[in-house]
């Protein structure tokens, strides 16, 4: 259902984003597709490493506020951006945000980011049956390059990585 909130973006890590993030996929992603603690351990290390790391030159991050609480984030993992690729990560909107146009707003801006950084090759994971953010990434020129039945988020799913390659 469509929100007309109108969202403020901000830009990098703020505090309070680790935990809000990791909360909105641990949240989402048990509701949707059973992942339990694994997984949310996981985002959460993953995210921690990423923040601890993070070089505004080389990596980025977009929260869309309703004013200081975080309806929905995006990032870009620029560590291996120039030779294996950047990875867009931790794309998520709280049930009020979905659907309002958001996603497409965040999205809008990691990739003006991964052209200005001059990532040629931009790559994600997610599994099949998210069809809106499938719809999405296909429409910022995302193209499904590998398909399998995995558990690397603690649940077995039909796994997918969509690759950008400009």
């Amino acid at each position: 259902m469509a929100d007309n909130t109108a969202w403020t973006l901000r830009t990098g890590p703020i505090p309070g984003a680790i935990g809000r993030i990791v909360d909105l996929h641990a949240r989402y992603y048990h509701r949707l597709a059973g992942f339990g603690l694994a997984f949310e351990t996981k985002v959460a290390r993953e995210l921690c490493d990423f923040c601890e790391r993070f070089d505004a030159q080389r990596d980025g991050m977009w929260l869309a506020m309703d004013g200081e609480v975080i309806e929905a984030a995006i990032t870009i993992d620029g560590l291996h951006g120039r030779d294996g690729g950047a990875h867009l990560r931790w794309f998520i909107a709280s049930d009020r945000a979905r659907g309002s146009g958001v996603g497409g707003a965040l999205m809008r801006q990691a990739m003006q980011f991964c052209e200005a950084q001059d990532y040629r090759h931009v790559y994600l994971w997610t599994f099949e049956g998210l069809d809106a953010a499938r719809s999405l990434y296909e429409r910022y020129g995302f193209q499904l390059v590998h398909q399998s039945r995995g558990t690397q988020w603690g649940t077995e799913v039909n796994e997918q990585r969509f690759d950008r390659v400009r």
